[in-house]
């Protein structure tokens, strides 16, 4: 893979959920390469803090926006201008026993991971569309290429995001624009360590000994980062990598799929 800081010289790339963990190791490395980035999320302060950590490595914007809602995201991608990287990063986990789902929870988590995907992505394309180029990165999950028991719902909405990034790749695959997943297994950021306290809290497990359940689904027994994350989303989005769309790469050290 190409590192040269000018790799993405003169292109806009949005990262949703960029505040922290996987969205922020994103945005550090798109800046890395010469794009200048905007952050979006929800929470104004943290994405603030986030841009203050990224001193000196290049241009950053923050918008607060709200990804389950319509009118949100019509406002911020309008305000964030014209782009031509999106990297669909905003999620969330909450596991429950099936029978314990509740329409609340299901509409919780189809909103937030597939919906909010649709949006960004329905707000950039047509730009994209227009200049005849385009990068749509959408952080997926093992959970959307496998099933994993107590989160039905979570793993229905990231499979929708799979289908959804499939199906789109074949309509744009001769417009120039280009739309991949990346499918980390259980990676170390906030959402990890809710995972856990979660475990914790209804069994009588360990922190230590709900890790190591987590861990048996890696083959390389380790939990991935948020840096190796960001490195895929980099490499589709850098010069070279046109020929791969369509494609759901999961990053989780050997899991079988």
């Amino acid at each position: 893979m190409n590192t040269s800081t000018t790799t993405l010289a003169g292109q806009h790339a949005v990262v949703t959920g960029g505040g922290s963990g996987i969205g922020a190791a994103v945005a550090e490395a798109l800046l890395r390469a010469g794009a200048r980035v905007t952050l979006m999320g929800r929470n104004a302060q943290r994405l603030d803090a986030q841009r203050e950590q990224f001193n000196g490595l290049g241009e950053v914007a923050c918008i607060s926006v709200d990804v389950t809602s319509e009118a949100s995201v019509g406002k911020a991608f309008a305000q964030a201008g014209a782009i031509d990287i999106l990297v669909n990063n905003a999620g969330q986990a909450q596991a429950a026993p099936f029978t314990h789902i509740d329409m609340a929870l299901w509409q919780r988590m189809l909103d937030v991971n597939l919906t909010g995907v649709f949006l960004g992505t329905r707000a950039v394309l047509p730009g994209m569309l227009e200049r005849g180029h385009g990068r749509i990165v959408n952080v997926a999950s093992t959970a959307g290429q496998i099933g994993y028991a107590y989160v039905a719902a979570y793993c229905a909405a990231k499979h929708g995001v799979i289908g959804l990034t499939r199906s789109l790749a074949l309509e744009v695959a001769t417009k120039g624009v280009t739309v991949n997943a990346v499918c980390p297994g259980y990676t170390e950021t906030e959402l990890l360590h809710a995972s856990l306290e979660q475990i914790t809290s209804k069994t009588s497990r360990t922190e230590q000994q709900a890790r190591e359940t987590l861990l048996r689904s890696n083959p390389q027994h380790r939990f991935v980062s948020p840096e190796q994350v960001a490195n895929a989303v980099l490499w589709l989005c850098q010069p070279g990598s046109d020929a791969i769309t369509g494609q759901s790469i999961s990053i989780s050290g050997g899991e079988v799929m």
